[in-house]
């Protein structure tokens, strides 16, 4: 009997639940995250909420239900300038606007909502506090079917040009065991 699997690459197919469930009702072998992964991880405010009710720590900010501009601006103002708006459905560095004092808020909020939907059909925003010199660091994790994980060591991914990754390097300069907080794979 012959198997066949499709590896969809990396980019828009690869983050497509309604694909690899279509492969996966076809009988094909799916190579990637399973659909509910890719679901849970598709939108950044569920992604986020998840990976807190998980213990991880993330970046202080808004990611509430209610998106009027009053509760958006009011949450900027909490949170602190400059506060960075974020498209829900966002990637690819669209849908991002550093906000760097309360006055500037309200067109950046409608210029990041005007490309949210033009680019992914929805408005929906976040808050964070804007990190003024982060370190973009990525581990990359792979785990088959038969629960076995490994990892591919961490790059840095923080050289960016409007908020896309320009350069990948790894291993991630300046990356020592006492940098790196300890973590335990799952067996």
């Amino acid at each position: 009997m012959a198997l066949f699997a499709i590896h969809p690459g990396y980019g828009f197919l690869s983050e497509n639940a309604d694909f690899a469930t279509l492969v996966i009702d076809a009988g094909l072998i799916w190579i990637g995250p399973k659909p509910d992964s890719i679901r849970a991880m598709g939108m950044k405010d569920a992604a986020k909420t998840l990976m807190q009710n998980a213990g991880v720590p993330t970046t202080p900010g808004y990611l509430g239900a209610d998106q009027s501009e009053v509760r958006l601006q009011t949450e900027a103002d909490r949170i602190g300038y400059p506060v960075l708006i974020k498209a829900v459905a966002g990637g690819g560095g669209k849908g991002m606007r550093k906000v760097d004092r309360a006055g500037d808020f309200t067109a950046a909020l409608a210029s990041c909502r005007r490309e949210a939907a033009a680019s992914f059909g929805d408005d929906r925003v976040l808050l964070e506090i804007y990190v003024t010199r982060p370190r973009h660091i990525e581990v990359q994790i792979f785990g088959d079917q038969y629960g076995d994980v490994v990892h591919l060591f961490e790059r840095d991914c923080s050289l960016q040009r409007r908020h896309q990754k320009v350069i990948e390097e790894a291993p991630a300069p300046g990356m020592t065991p006492a940098f790196v907080p300890p973590y335990v794979m799952p067996p």
